[in-house]
């Protein structure tokens, strides 16, 4: 089957763990002939926007790609480009399938004219907002979510088979703000890449953290990770409660890259022998990291890490919010409910004292991983 993912999401970055990369490398792997058709753009390693030489190349998981050129300028425009060439890439692709990226951009029409004439094609849709990261203020949610995308939406709706939030907020967001009726949305794990999953060697990772960190192959070892800035400070809050806690067994290893101004902060946590900071990291060695560990806590809001950590089978603590919950599918979750660091030591003192609980939460762990393997993410995706 020709599959054919349109990406009208942000730009497409050959070799990250996103769902744009892992989902069409599975579907490949299922057998399927599949094509990516996004921008010329992808993100520096400076973090800046920067143009991409390639524009029809076969990547590295044997996925073609074709990389169009956009009106507009950049970076503003970014998010309303125009691709050049859109339709007739379609049309010499003869896709089967199309699994279109976010439904909040100008060239809807583009994909819905495509349709309208190719009534054969089966068209799936993904959506990644949600009041979190959309429409946080009036104007955005009023008129660019409920006028602006509404109507792009509302218009490619009656071709699309299933809309996918990938979040349970994300298809609430697609429900009241788009309008899409229910009956059309479906929640779509975020995941893992079982291949990845599956390379972590545990005990020769721990061996490696001994040598360099010192951190003992017998210690109870807490991993965190991601971004450390102002959405995300609830970080500094789990240091404070390892270090106050002030026992030699429990040890904290936290990497992600930290805002200027929270700096100084992060730094006063680090004069004990029980947290270590790595600073950032690439996001494909983030799987030896939180598989060494025997806990797991994200106290600030969502990432793509949370999915990740249990499709690794490790037992998870995070931030309780509205629409995030989907991750403790087999007890294999516990939730912070206040921004507080006595409730993360209480928390991180109950898995460390309570080996029938922390022994309960590993097992549960390990029977909630296959959901979010993108093995069985890609397959779910192609049967709604």
């Amino acid at each position: 089957m020709k599959i054919v993912h349109v990406m009208m999401c942000g730009p497409v970055t050959d070799g990250w763990s996103y769902q744009d990369n892992l989902l069409t490398k599975y579907h490949k792997k299922m057998g399927h002939d599949v094509t990516i058709i996004t921008s010329q753009w992808i993100w520096g390693s400076d973090g800046v926007l920067e143009r991409f030489d390639k524009t029809n190349y076969v990547n590295d998981d044997g996925v073609k790609v074709l990389r169009l050129p956009i009106k507009g300028n950049l970076p503003f425009e970014y998010k309303f480009k125009r691709y050049i060439g859109l339709y007739d890439s379609l049309e010499a692709e003869k896709p089967d399938v199309i699994f279109i990226h976010n439904v909040s951009f100008c060239d809807v029409s583009v994909v819905a004219r495509y349709l309208k004439r190719h009534e054969n094609v089966i068209a799936y849709a993904d959506s990644h907002s949600d009041f979190s990261n959309s429409g946080t203020n009036r104007l955005a949610k009023n008129v660019l979510h409920k006028i602006i995308w509404r109507r792009k939406a509302k218009k490619i709706e009656p071709y699309i088979r299933r809309f996918y939030g990938v979040l349970p907020a994300r298809v609430d967001f697609l429900v009241d703000i788009y309008k899409i009726p229910k009956e059309k949305t479906e929640l779509l794990f975020l995941g893992a890449d079982d291949e990845k999953v599956a390379a972590v060697d545990r005990e020769g990772f721990r061996r490696f953290l001994e040598d360099k960190y010192g951190i003992s192959q017998t210690d109870f070892l807490i991993v965190t990770g991601g971004k450390i800035d102002s959405a995300k400070r609830q970080t500094l809050e789990l240091m404070q409660a390892v270090k106050s806690l002030g026992i030699a067994e429990i040890k904290l290893l936290v990497f992600g890259s930290v805002e200027a101004n929270l700096k100084e902060k992060l730094e006063s946590y680090l004069d004990c022998r029980q947290i270590t900071y790595i600073g950032w990291i690439d996001a494909s060695e983030s799987y030896n990291y939180f598989g060494a560990a025997d806990l797991v806590v994200f106290p600030g809001r969502h990432s793509v890490f949370w999915e990740q950590v249990v499709a690794q089978g490790i037992p998870l603590v995070c931030k309780y919010w509205d629409g995030t919950t989907h991750v403790n599918t087999d007890g294999n979750v516990l939730f912070l409910y206040n921004d507080s660091a006595d409730e993360i030591k209480n928390v991180i003192t109950r898995f460390f004292d309570d080996k029938d609980f922390y022994n309960e939460m590993k097992q549960n762990a390990q029977s909630a991983r296959s959901k979010f393997l993108y093995s069985v993410v890609a397959e779910k995706s192609l049967q709604s």
